[in-house]
């Protein structure tokens, strides 16, 4: 099939978060023969990329997109329309068989093109991008606007007859079908990692140690990370662990720079690190030395629906997890013995460090290798991208002819099998 790919972040190299995935995604869509053309925010070496991956790209060039760019949020508003108009300019005279988005912005672009041209439509939701919103301050997102902003996105699929979506966990998949979407359109497929980026080797899980207690946490380090239950954590952790480091990979955004502003005022200043943007394949290095992994996210309905990448990389490198107890990924590992969930407060966070801490490194270390195993076999990107694309040409096949109500044989994941 001739696919459009479209997202409103920078396709290559990947900028962080959700952006990970739609570079093993297309890859897949390539090797299973198809031709793919991504839409999306201006490249540094557009050529280049089209070489390495097979591809086409189409740029848009208006203004620079990205998280960290200014004024944000009005150029994501703005964007689709202007998506929408680069596809339909660049696509003239070549028929689209299927438009595949990537996150809510892009999705808005997809669903206008298959009310405007008729072309089967997927949309790939990574997130529930407005539902990170119910942690930010006030001033930042008004709430009568939020609540408004919330009703729009879940509607998308709906609104504009989507012909599959595919979500990133059962929660935000339920969220969809609440809202009315008919669930046998709906696969959750989960979030995944390179396999090859995040190696478990037995150098690096011998030599860990906590002289000095390290525990880490990586990302795009946002509002919804960076608040007080973290805050409270680092406290309770310093007073029985007085030396324990707590290490920040990425970024360093205004929410980072508020949050250690804060650390300092509370004393805390001195257990803080920070690495500034690290790329995606040197992201082991900083993790691999590390005691526990956290994922301190404040409780909002974002944050239920998210498969957090964070988890999924700690395992890999079979580094226990503490997180506040979310329900997509409390659901997904909750007999995950490497990975302890905790309440929504900072009490409770700081104490599951703690239990880690004391738990004898070699005990730790004999739980590492099955977990890395585990989140190898089925969240490695080559087997979440396989699931994604067999549920994208089902839908082709079902939105051309008369195969469209035969239904896929059922898998742990609602896909067929090769």
């Amino acid at each position: 099939m001739r696919l459009a790919f479209l997202t409103h972040e920078p396709f290559y190299p990947p900028s962080g978060g959700g952006s990970a995935e739609g570079v093993y995604l297309v890859r897949e869509f390539v090797r299973l023969g198809h031709e793919v053309h991504v839409f999306c925010p201006r490249l540094g070496t557009p050529e280049a990329v089209e070489k390495e991956f097979g591809i086409r790209v189409h740029a848009f060039r208006l203004w620079r997109m990205g998280r960290y760019t200014s004024w944000r949020t009005m150029k994501y508003l703005l964007y689709p329309t202007f998506l929408e108009w680069l596809v339909v300019r660049r696509a003239r005279g070549t028929a689209l068989d299927l438009v595949l988005s990537q996150h809510t912005i892009a999705a808005v672009a997809a669903g206008r093109l298959k009310r405007r041209q008729g072309v089967p439509v997927v949309m790939n939701f990574l997130d529930y991008l407005t539902g990170f919103m119910e942690t930010w301050p006030g001033w930042l997102m008004p709430r009568p606007l939020l609540g408004r902003l919330m009703r729009f996105e879940l509607a998308l699929p709906g609104r504009y007859d989507a012909d599959g979506v595919l979500t990133v966990s059962d929660t935000l998949a339920d969220r969809f079908v609440g809202a009315g979407y008919p669930r046998e359109r709906v696969r959750p497929i989960y979030y995944g990692y390179d396999a090859a980026l995040f190696p478990l080797e037995e150098s690096a899980l011998a030599a860990r140690s906590d002289d000095p207690p390290m525990i880490v946490m990586h990302g795009s380090l946002d509002h919804h990370h960076l608040r007080q239950i973290l805050l409270e954590a680092m406290a309770r952790v310093r007073e029985h662990r007085p030396a324990a480091l707590f290490k920040f990979i990425g970024q360093r955004t205004g929410a980072l720079e508020q949050f250690v502003r804060a650390a300092q005022a509370r004393g805390l200043g001195a257990n803080v690190r920070r690495t500034g943007f690290v790329p995606y394949r040197d992201v082991v290095h900083e993790l691999e030395r590390a005691s526990v992994g956290m994922v301190p996210y404040e409780e909002s309905v974002g944050t239920h629906c998210a498969f957090v990448a964070k988890i999924v990389e700690y395992l890999a490198l079979g580094l226990p997890v503490v997180s506040t107890r979310l329900d997509s990924v409390s659901r997904y590992f909750r007999d995950e013995p490497l990975v302890r969930f905790t309440d929504f407060n900072g009490q409770a966070l700081g104490e599951g460090i703690l239990a880690w801490l004391d738990e004898p490194l070699d005990r730790r270390r004999a739980l590492a290798r099955p977990a890395s195993e585990r989140v190898r076999a089925a969240l490695d990107w080559q087997v979440i991208c396989r699931h994604a694309a067999e549920f994208t040409e089902h839908v082709l096949e079902r939105a051309s002819g008369p195969s469209s109500d035969r239904d896929l044989p059922a898998t742990g994941l609602g896909v067929r099998e090769r």
